[in-house]
């Protein structure tokens, strides 16, 4: 009866998740379907990425992951309103996560199903990183649309986010190591013969912290925070970015010219934070490992699927920008999604292991219980096995790989910002008002995009009024009528304060 029992709830399982609609996920290769969506970023097509993603998405239940990659992609096209709901509606879902993690956090730290089947079977929650990195886009989202307090919670959430991760890996490793412990299985990457570990073992992942902190999250901090005139918050976000980031001591002068930078700026200039994105977020595809397990007085070999990252070493980076075809600016790169995302697998990789291991063991026994049974159970069994193997490769692929910032005092006006590489030279002309602003530009493949602020219309009159003097020499009545104007733009600026902007 017992053998009965273990092959027929194995099969069982697996049919109810093949019939239940879990089919789609089980056989579903987000790998292959990310692949052709990036690279119609990287030619220009966004137009195009959008459609293969709903292509792909037909179901009406959407999930984190669509809205994750949608955001992203209207971003690029500079939809902002539609790029912030979203991720405003991923948001939701991650607050989901958040909820269980605080009150129930063993529910996401053991899942059955992921064990007999394979770990594309658990709801998607999002990678560590990607859930920060969710906030921090809805920022720079807020921002680019001028709405700074919005920002403000995002960033605060950033941390709080941060703090529940934390929190939750640590009980994560602890259940790990005392169910592999109880089960005498060992979760080390070095045991599994055929794994590149070298993809997780090279210094930029070792080098950092954890897997989901980024210098740049906390540098924007610690801007946004300088821009709404709150010092005392915004230099510990400075400084988490150098802690991050020690080897780039150019963090340091965020810190340094926190009390004077503000009073040193003219009132035709502006402190601009320029953020320029490089590349996509790695993939993930599979890897087949054997795994020995033991079955009665002998041993087999069973083929277990594991996620695998390898690095884009193609991806450029800037080291310099060009603002109006005569300055330079030093472009610093600060984050590297790519061994983040290493990172986090790398800290993944003991429950992996483990429920890999523990997937070996009952398919095997299934398999051998089945066929002692009959030889079309034990074929069908096998099929089951076979069909249902697979990894994780679900990630958020639109995400840049690489964050350089570059930071700089223009006057108000318009200016050019030039990029140049392998793809030649590229250029964007952005408007800069306000004391404070925040131009993101985005690399991918040949194709440069840019998301630009979209002041509200009295900024723009103030900085106007502020930057357009007339000549002394010219006395036209076109000069004269200009004069006038510009002086009813500074009146108004100044009796009509816009609320809630960074002056």
């Amino acid at each position: 009866m017992k053998r009965i029992h273990a092959a027929s709830r194995y099969l069982a399982v697996v049919l109810a998740a093949l019939l239940a609609g879990g089919c789609a996920g089980t056989m579903r290769s987000y790998d292959s379907e990310l692949k052709q969506t990036v690279g119609m970023v990287s030619s220009g097509h966004v137009d195009q990425a959008l459609q293969e993603l709903e292509k792909n998405n037909s179901a009406a239940d959407k999930d984190l992951l669509y809205y994750l990659e949608k955001g992203e992609l209207l971003r690029l096209k500079s939809q902002l309103p539609e790029s912030r709901d979203a991720w405003l509606l991923a948001d939701e879902k991650v607050k989901i996560w958040e909820e269980e993690a605080k009150t129930s956090p063993e529910k996401l730290i053991g899942n059955i199903g992921s064990v007999l089947i394979n770990d594309k079977t658990r709801r998607y929650d999002g990678q560590d990183y990607e859930k920060v990195m969710l906030s921090t886009r809805l920022a720079l989202d807020h921002l680019a649309l001028w709405n700074w307090d919005a920002a403000r919670i995002e960033i605060k959430k950033t941390h709080e986010r941060e703090a529940i991760i934390a929190e939750l890996r640590a009980r994560e490793v602890a259940n790990v190591e005392e169910d592999a412990k109880q089960r005498k299985v060992k979760t080390e990457i070095k045991d599994l013969k055929g794994y590149p570990v070298e993809t997780l073992d090279d210094p930029e992942v070792i080098a950092l912290k954890n897997g989901y902190q980024s210098a740049f999250s906390h540098y924007l901090a610690g801007f946004v925070y300088e821009a709404l005139n709150e010092p005392g918050l915004a230099a510990p976000g400075y400084r988490k970015a150098i802690e991050l980031r020690p080897d780039v001591k150019w963090l340091e002068e965020g810190l340094k010219g926190l009390e004077s930078r503000a009073r040193k700026l003219k009132a035709n200039e502006s402190d601009v934070l320029i953020v320029v994105e490089a590349g996509s977020a790695p993939a993930r595809s599979s890897v087949s490992v054997p795994i020995p397990v033991p079955y009665k007085n002998t041993w087999g070999a069973v083929p277990i699927s594991f996620p695998v990252i390898k690095s884009d070493k193609s991806v450029f980076l800037p080291a310099q920008l060009n603002v109006d075809g005569k300055n330079t600016l030093s472009v610093y790169q600060i984050t590297n999604i790519d061994a983040m995302a290493r990172r986090a697998l790398k800290d993944d990789m003991p429950g992996i292991v483990l429920r890999g291991t523990i997937r070996a063991i009952t398919k095997t026994v299934a398999q051998k219980e089945a066929a002692d049974r009959s030889a079309i159970a034990g074929l069908l069994t096998t099929i089951a096995a076979i069909a249902t193997e697979s990894a994780d490769e679900r990630v958020w692929r639109t995400l840049p790989s690489h964050i350089l910032i570059a930071r700089a005092i223009l006057t108000s006006g318009r200016h050019t910002i030039g990029i140049s590489g392998p793809f030649g030279t590229k250029t964007v002309t952005a408007d800069v008002a306000g004391k404070h602003t925040i131009i993101p530009l985005r690399l991918m493949g040949s194709s440069l995009y840019a998301t630009l602020p979209q002041y509200p219309s009295q900024l723009l009159a103030s900085s106007e009024a502020v930057t357009a003097e007339p000549a002394a020499t010219d006395t036209t009545n076109e000069a004269a009528k200009s004069a006038v104007k510009r002086k009813t733009l500074k009146q108004k600026a100044k009796t009509e304060p816009i609320k809630g902007v960074p002056q």
